[in-house]
């Protein structure tokens, strides 16, 4: 049956308009300011580059970039109010690596994080520090594992809290250097740190951004970072996977948006974000973080956090461990 000319030039007419109007979309957006919600509070590493983006943002885009903090259940609270949030644009959501974890960690989460969250656009890759107090007997990352096998279960591991980076890569650490730490778990890097010098535990991983002012201070001692190249900030401090071949646990960040946010807003903030991490000016002030900008598109995104889900669901499973 031949399909009927009106209602094609009708469905065509109907396609124009739609067109038109995210286009209109695109083009006016943002028209009011636009919420960055962090799943941490002020302070920390993911606030310091949330904050840094927001500015960076806002002044690319002439409209304000609020950062909200709401803490809570490992970052799941804060991505909960960016799900439940309407797909506009106005409200998003800076993913830290919490959120690759949790994917997998958690089986009763209110959301699906990858049904459910547009990858917009990737922020920076940050190593973790192995720590310790400067009067810990190992002086290296080799001794350090020389020390712990020594003494099985005696070695005291800070992580800010169950499910986190840095206890991930405690996870990693201990399978592949087949150690044994207790694992002492805190609400955040500023009471581990504030431990670790205070001699209460032996070592933790803490990001760059928290830690290096303490580093330059010789009030904590890095023996390793963890990224798969040595930080220029720290170049003398080798690389995790130069004794471990293989280790490498970045603290990776990003922005996301509700699913069905217009592709054509995804697309307006990716390339905001991109020139933004191309600014020299911003690329100087990450690096004093040590973080290293990732200018990826949308797509590579979801790629990079699928390869996380993947990698830290392994560690999780194998490491047998279990939430709260």
């Amino acid at each position: 049956m031949p399909f009927p000319r009106r209602r094609f030039l009708q469905l065509l007419a109907g396609a124009a308009g739609a067109l038109r109007a995210t286009s209109a979309v695109a083009q006016t957006y943002p028209a009011r300011p636009v919420r960055i919600v962090v799943g941490f509070a002020a302070g920390g590493a993911t606030d310091i580059i949330a904050r840094v983006i927001a500015q960076a943002l806002g002044e690319r885009l002439d409209r304000q970039f609020i950062v909200e903090n709401r803490p809570g259940a490992s970052t799941n609270l804060a991505t909960e109010m960016v799900v439940r949030s309407p797909a506009d644009g106005y409200t998003l959501l800076l993913i830290g690596p919490p959120a690759a974890i949790n994917a997998t960690l958690y089986s009763n989460l209110s959301f699906d994080f990858v049904r459910d969250v547009a990858p917009v656009a990737a922020l920076v890759r940050v190593p973790y520090v192995v720590v310790v107090e400067p009067s810990f007997p190992a002086k290296s990352m080799a001794e350090f594992i020389a020390f712990a096998k020594a003494n099985p279960g005696k070695v005291s591991m800070a992580t800010p809290g169950n499910g986190t980076g840095p206890e991930m890569a405690g996870a990693l650490l201990k399978l592949m250097a087949g150690i044994d730490m207790l694992t002492v778990r805190y609400r955040g890097d500023a009471p581990s740190l504030t431990d670790l010098m205070g001699r209460h535990v032996d070592m933790y991983f803490c990001a760059m951004p928290s830690g290096i002012e303490l580093i330059r201070s010789g009030k904590i001692r890095p023996l390793a970072v963890t990224t798969a190249a040595r930080s220029e900030l720290i170049p003398d401090v080798p690389a995790l996977g130069e004794m471990l071949p293989g280790f490498e646990a970045s603290w990776l960040s990003g922005v996301g948006a509700p699913k069905n946010t217009p592709a054509e807003v995804v697309d307006k903030l990716n390339g905001a974000i991109n020139a933004s991490l191309g600014d020299p000016a911003i690329v100087a002030k990450l690096a004093q973080l040590g973080a290293v900008p990732l200018r990826l598109t949308s797509a590579e995104y979801r790629k990079l956090i699928g390869d996380e889900i993947e990698k830290w669901g392994r560690v999780i499973r194998v490491a047998n461990i279990r939430p709260d």
